[in-house]
């Protein structure tokens, strides 16, 4: 055999012995992670209600019944003049400040 082949073959032993040792390293020192350690996702009753609602729907369109969703109330409040004239003046501050510190 080739002296070239049996320096490969002894490298990539080498390589796995050292990818052995270091993931006996990381199981020692506790840095591997696991999906277990994260526990469980929580989901907020309202979250829950909306996945239920639009299964239900679901099912009852596969049995032929009209269901509908109802939908998300859309809540929009608009921001008073007053408001918006001081967000108005706080950005222009903010951007003379900017510019006076770029010179």
């Amino acid at each position: 055999m080739d002296i070239i082949a049996q320096l490969k073959i002894e490298r990539d032993k080498a390589t796995q012995q050292v990818n052995a040792l270091n993931m006996a390293i990381a199981a020692l020192s506790g840095t591997t992670t696991s999906k277990g350690s994260q526990g469980r996702r929580t989901m907020s009753a309202a979250a829950r209600g909306r996945i239920s609602a639009a299964q239900k729907a679901r099912w009852a369109r596969t049995r032929g019944k009209v269901v509908s969703i109802a939908p998300k109330p859309h809540i929009k409040r608009p921001i008073s003049p007053a408001g918006l004239a001081n967000i108005r003046k706080a950005t222009k501050a903010r951007w003379a400040r900017w510019r006076a510190a770029q010179k």
